[in-house]
């Protein structure tokens, strides 16, 4: 059986996600689909709006066959070492393809980009280290370096979300030697950081959780822009939990931890860098909500996205030293934890198990590591969004869920 991988959040599963599995699936003729998920925090430092196990469901639904989770320390890092792990997941489950959506929508250029970085990367990293001595942001400083090598239309744009993603992910195959033919697909109607619904039938995930967010009617005006069974299953999360993920769930969480904390434990904290910790005490203080303690600790240098996911590894309690595990010569995954799978995932499970190097979890009580301790802790944080006895049964649910098998012919669990 032909594999081909995709890399996501589904954050939630939408109009545009069902697209691109289709067309994942249709342009490589792969008789199945693996998808490489992010847990309960994403790349951007925040909470997804609904857990891990509810998100495998709606890609069950919709034509996903096997989804497993990207770890921690992976999920939750720059688009480098974010596309690094999910390409090694997708090695090691033997896909033959990987494909993802981009604002470029062509494979070729992509290859080019990543020749022309190669060729290039010492007086690449040459300039961005000089641009940030200027006291811009690395995302900045990249774009800027990226430039000087003079681009053409030979080359992406490496300014836009999905074709900085796309291009590591690229790179990501090319470095690991791996296998994997890449393909990409052409995002169209709604842009990754879009608020607003400027389609009919396409909007962005951003523009899908504002909704949510506003008022309680969200989910009737999203209903254009999402498969029914996604509709379906965040009725049942909002039924079951009473409420969606966001930062301000977690705010008093945060401000007790900074303030509690010592500004030197603070500085033994991943991504907390060059005087932040002082800052972030200090804004802390008189700060009544998440959106004004970031609007006060934002700067020309950090990012909004760069600060997020500062304050994700306090709240996590995620340290520099913590985020170094994996493999000695290249930072990689130690593990493959199944969240769920199909039957005709099952049997293509089956058929490459012993062509599998990394252990493939099922149970995550079964399963000790200092790589998986990171997804624990982070467990236990995004456990505090949910009053209790909901807190504690979900703590007890994540150690003791096995993978949610889905019968794709009758529609049905077991």
């Amino acid at each position: 059986m032909k594999a081909v991988g995709v890399i996501v959040e589904y954050n939630p599963f939408h109009n545009g996600h069902k697209f691109h599995l289709n067309q994942s699936k249709l342009q490589t003729d792969a008789d199945i689909a693996i998808a490489v998920m992010s847990g309960n925090f994403l790349q951007r430092g925040e909470p997804a709006l609904v857990s891990k196990w509810s998100r495998t469901k709606m890609a069950l639904e919709n034509g996903v066959d096997i989804v497993v989770e990207l770890p921690y320390d992976f999920a939750t890092q720059k688009a480098e070492t974010f596309a690094n792990g999910a390409v090694a997941i997708l090695n090691q489950l033997r896909c033959d393809y990987l494909c993802f959506g981009s604002e470029h929508g062509s494979i070729i250029e992509f290859n080019n980009t990543v020749d022309l970085m190669n060729k290039n990367q010492s007086s690449f990293n040459e300039m961005v280290r000089q641009e940030m001595k200027q006291g811009i942001s690395y995302p900045t400083a990249t774009s800027i370096a990226y430039h000087s090598l003079n681009p053409d239309s030979a080359y992406i744009d490496l300014t836009t979300p999905n074709n900085i993603l796309g291009f590591h992910y690229v790179k990501a195959i090319y470095e690991q030697e791996s296998k994997m033919t890449p393909f990409t697909i052409q995002r169209s109607n709604a842009n990754y950081h879009d608020e607003t619904f400027s389609s009919s039938t396409i909007a962005s995930a951003t523009s899908i959780r504002k909704a949510l967010f506003s008022d309680l009617k969200g989910l009737q005006e999203i209903t254009n822009y999402i498969p029914t069974n996604t509709g379906s299953l965040l009725k049942q999360y909002i039924t079951k939990y009473g409420r969606f993920h966001q930062w301000e769930n977690y705010f008093d969480l945060l401000k007790y931890k900074i303030l509690t904390t010592s500004a030197s434990e603070l500085a033994n904290l991943y991504e907390i860098e060059e005087g932040l910790e002082h800052r972030f005490k200090n804004e802390m203080l008189a700060s009544h909500s998440f959106h004004e303690f970031m609007e006060k600790i934002k700067t020309k240098r950090y990012t909004w996205t760069r600060l997020q996911r500062a304050c994700l590894h306090i709240l996590t309690n995620t340290s520099k030293a913590d985020m170094k595990t994996g493999a000695a010569d290249m930072h990689l995954p130690s593990y493959i934890r199944l969240l769920g799978m199909s039957q005709k995932g099952q049997s293509y499970l089956s058929s490459i198990k012993k062509e599998i190097e990394l252990p493939l979890i099922s149970k995550l009580s079964a399963f000790n590591n200092e790589q998986i301790k990171l997804d624990i802790n982070a467990s236990y944080a995004y456990s505090m969004g949910f009053p209790e006895p909901l807190r504690s049964k979900f703590i007890k649910e994540e150690f003791s869920t096995p993978p949610i098998r889905y019968d794709e012919n009758k529609k049905t669990y077991s």
